[in-house]
């Protein structure tokens, strides 16, 4: 799905943009956490390089029309990356897109990611027109359940063994919000 030009979004604290090559460091510095990492697909980053093919991954895929990340920052410091969000796995004949995201801890619990993904889902239906928007979280990340139930997605149940990462095959709790709920969620 080709979105061009870049959208950038905005709410009453953040700004979604561009992730640029010079965010680096910023992402370096939280997916070298463990906890940042632990529910991730990919391990915890040991150098400044995996930061960076990340964003260079992230961007072709977003010229190819296969995804769209936003970096998070806040409207006082919009240079100041805090974590990302963006759509991927596009479904376009059957208007479908997942949803993913992550933020550095030092930002967690202040009501950030909640506000990042009210503006990502606003925008998925009623910019993108997409009819379904879905999320996949290993079953244990209490915090992502919480974040995802409070944006408004339901449990749509766990596919076991769904998905090999870090050698291993790791469950999947699907969640998805369909345009109808979102509609009706939102009094529109």
């Amino acid at each position: 799905m080709n979105i061009t030009p870049f959208p950038i979004l905005q709410s009453s604290r953040l700004v979604l943009r561009p992730i640029e090559p010079n965010d680096a460091k910023a992402l370096f510095d939280y997916f070298s956490k463990d906890e940042v990492t632990e529910f991730y697909d990919l391990p915890t980053f040991t150098t400044i390089g995996e930061a960076t093919a990340l964003i260079e991954n992230w961007q072709e895929r977003y010229s190819k029309g296969e995804n769209i990340r936003w970096a998070i920052t806040l409207k006082d410091t919009p240079g100041e990356l805090m974590g990302t969000c963006g759509f991927h796995n596009f479904a376009k004949e059957h208007r479908r897109a997942e949803i993913g995201y992550e933020l550095n801890p030092k930002y967690w619990r202040q009501g950030i990611m909640f506000e990042a993904l009210t503006i990502l889902l606003a925008f998925g239906f009623n910019e993108l027109d997409l009819h379904r928007i879905e999320a996949f979280i290993d079953p244990e990340n209490i915090a992502s359940r919480y974040l995802l139930e409070k944006s408004g997605l339901n449990s749509e149940g766990v596919l076991h063994g769904y998905f090999y990462e870090k050698g291993r095959f790791v469950d999947a709790e699907i969640y998805a919000l369909l345009r109808y709920h979102y509609e009706a969620g939102k009094g529109q």
